[in-house]
């Protein structure tokens, strides 16, 4: 007995020898105002990852509501397990050979408040606020395979994206990896969190195939005051995601702040008088979109820019992703549900490339002059690191999608895509609707239900199927 309470005795120290120092005093290096501004901002970017769900939520058909917010929402709690346990010294950790960060950080250990990431904030602030980019990041490719694709399969894909894919990426741009080596910018996640996970979506999507009844029936937007919703808490979280990557509150963060809103208005414009001047109407669907278009297309170059060139790369934003949802899609014909790849993927390369182009050191002494302002480096350095973000989001996915399939299937049969995800895979509905004769949505019964007695039994508004 005596011999077992020594063993626990050891195994007690040494667990809270690898625990964050929390009670070690402040130490006087530490600037408040940077910590404040570092910590909203982590939690201005959490709200996006629930808004993220309101936004994909509002577009799917109403029988699958809950399971595309029920996606956002788990992987916030899993995601930040994972970051703790593994991802941030994956990322963060020492440097080994340019590629991985080693696991001297697992479980955060040697991580408190006397180690300071950047001279002026505790490094648990900046575990904070790199844990929400990690959170998001993958919860962006759901939009790609919306409405079809099993629970289980989605945890397991997640949580294997997360670390074989995100964490790498991150480190090779901003742990200090390869591509940070060879001179590539990302202020705030164009290449690490857009072209990742954006083109990642689109090869799942394609691996998956399309969606019973695609291109045959109508598959419009349940619920579109919900997109606007969560556009709009993505466009006020997204001052956190950009302003916040300047790690302080300082000149840097007041130019990514409105370089962010400068894109984000410019591409709303432009989408919608572009959509405007070719469908005869403007719609608020294009309106939400045009400014998530924006706000991509800035996020590696916010940081870089000036307010005039951030309006430029926003309102090429919102024509370029405008056409590659409207065009590109339609013409090679794969089923992207909620446009992750056509703003993501390609908001995010624009993005990448135009900081190639305007990015000074003006704004930021620490990046470097593009191609507008008389250099050629950094410019050859974003299409680089483009085309390895492209290739490995791509070889990636393929990868562990083949894994996955070996040992479950990964997509829903077609009665229970039929039926609808919330019902088949959650038990749930998000709609309790009583249908009565005289009931203002009996007119509005879920097209493709079984039978009239299931429609009845789930109680589904489907008037958009």
């Amino acid at each position: 007995m005596k011999k077992l309470w020594t063993i626990l005795s050891m195994a007690l120290s040494a667990l809270f020898m690898t625990a964050p120092a929390a009670l070690a005093a402040e130490p006087a290096a530490i600037d408040t105002g940077d910590t404040a501004w570092v910590l909203i901002s982590a939690a201005l970017v959490f709200i996006m990852t629930p808004g993220l769900g309101f936004f994909y939520g509002g577009m799917v058909r109403n029988k699958n509501v809950l399971t595309t917010i029920m996606q956002s929402f788990f992987i916030v709690a899993m995601i930040s397990v994972e970051w703790i346990l593994i991802g941030y010294t994956m990322t963060f950790g020492t440097d080994i050979n340019g590629f991985i960060g080693a696991m001297d950080k697992a479980g955060l250990a040697g991580v408190g408040m006397n180690i300071l990431a950047n001279g002026t904030i505790p490094e648990l602030a900046f575990v904070a606020f790199q844990c929400m980019f990690a959170v998001i990041t993958p919860a962006l490719i759901t939009g790609a395979f919306a409405e079809r694709m099993k629970f289980h399969a989605f945890v397991v894909f997640i949580l294997l994206w997360a670390i074989f894919i995100y964490n790498p990426m991150a480190h090779w741009v901003w742990g200090g990896g390869f591509l940070a080596k060879l001179g590539a910018l990302d202020f705030a996640g164009g290449l690490v969190i857009h072209i990742l996970s954006g083109v990642s979506g689109l090869t799942l999507c394609i691996l998956l195939g399309k969606r019973v009844g695609f291109g045959r029936i109508p598959m419009l937007p349940h619920n579109l005051p919900m997109t606007v919703l969560g556009a709009a808490l993505l466009w006020f979280g997204w001052f956190g995601f950009n302003a916040g990557s300047a790690l302080g509150a300082n000149a840097l963060a007041a130019n990514a702040f409105i370089a962010s809103q400068a894109a984000a208005a410019a591409a709303t414009v432009t989408w919608v008088v572009v959509e405007w001047a070719l469908n005869g109407k403007p719609t608020i669907l294009g309106a939400a979109s045009g400014c998530i278009a924006g706000l991509v297309a800035i996020t590696p170059a916010a940081g870089f820019v000036a307010p005039m060139p951030a309006i430029i790369i926003g309102a090429i934003g919102g024509v370029i992703c405008y056409f590659a949802v409207a065009v590109l899609k339609a013409k090679l014909g794969y089923d992207d549900s909620l446009d992750a790849f056509g703003i993501h993927g390609i908001g995010g390369t624009w993005g990448s490339i135009a900081t190639g182009l305007w990015a000074t050191t003006e704004v930021n002494p620490a990046g470097a002059n593009g191609l507008f302002y008389g250099e050629t480096h950094l410019l050859f350095a974003q299409i680089i690191s483009t085309i390895v973000a492209y290739v490995f989001a791509i070889v990636g996915t393929i990868i562990l999608y083949k894994i996955i399939s070996i040992f479950m299937h990964v997509r829903a049969n077609k009665d229970e895509e039929t039926t609808g995800l919330d019902i088949s895979e959650h038990g749930e509905r998000g709609y309790n609707y009583a249908i009565m004769s005289g009931s203002p949505f009996g007119d509005v019964l879920d097209a493709p239900a079984t039978s009239t007695a299931t429609v009845k039994e789930l109680g589904i508004n489907g008037h958009n199927l």
